[in-house]
């Protein structure tokens, strides 16, 4: 078993916090467990960005968003980056432009051009992404 930890800085506490976010497989199911402020939330999925999402929706609700591509308004997987790459990595949308190999992002990295978001706007920006290209 191939563990991985990212030490990731959250936003929207206003004092400088950070998570440990440990990374995982077992028996086929893709784990993460999230270390903040003395607590530990853990989610299994099929892949790591819908864990990530996972333990997103807790956070948010300590208004909580981990500064990472997984967690960006303009970030989302393809299909096939689920389902190759077990949702390691994301393409950076931008409207009425399909994303190329180039836009690939590992999605516990930080970078200057996160634009921290919920769970529900992230997804929004996909549908909103999609149907740009379509118009």
């Amino acid at each position: 078993m191939d563990i991985k930890r990212y030490c990731i800085s959250l936003v929207g506490s206003g004092d400088k916090e950070t998570a440990l976010f440990t990374v995982s497989t077992e028996n086929n199911l893709c784990r993460l467990n999230c270390e903040y402020r003395g607590k530990v939330i853990f989610a299994k999925a099929r892949d790591f960005f819908e864990a990530l999402c996972i333990i997103r929706l807790t956070l948010e609700k300590e208004n909580l968003i981990p500064f990472c591509y997984g967690a960006s308004l303009n970030v989302f997987p393809s299909p096939m980056a689920r389902e190759m790459g077990l949702g390691h990595s994301a393409y950076r949308m931008e409207m009425g432009r399909s994303a190329k190999k180039e836009n690939l992002v590992p999605i516990f990295s930080q970078g200057e051009d996160i634009v921290p978001a919920s769970v529900e706007r992230q997804r929004a920006y996909f549908e909103a992404w999609v149907a740009s290209l379509h118009s």
